[in-house]
């Protein structure tokens, strides 16, 4: 029996990857989030490109970070 945590890596929030994420794309809704709130979605090299124009279309888009700088602290992942 292994007592040690597992550490898994994150994956991809684009529907159906299963990719380790590469990058953290951090957004809110302005209309109904408070400026200070963050949201994560995490993505792969293959889905950052699609999932960035998503959020920048949407005006949601407030940062892009690499996953090794990510901090979940204080950000909601869904």
């Amino acid at each position: 029996m292994n007592d040690s945590p597992t550490t898994e890596a994150p994956l991809c929030s684009a529907k159906g990857c299963q990719a380790d994420a590469a990058w953290a794309l951090r957004w809110n809704n302005p209309k109904i989030h408070t400026p200070d709130r963050r949201k994560a979605w995490l993505a792969c090299d293959s889905h950052r490109e699609s999932l960035t124009a998503f959020l920048t279309a949407r005006g949601f888009l407030r940062e892009t970070e690499a996953i090794a700088d990510f901090t979940p602290e204080g950000v909601d992942p869904t």
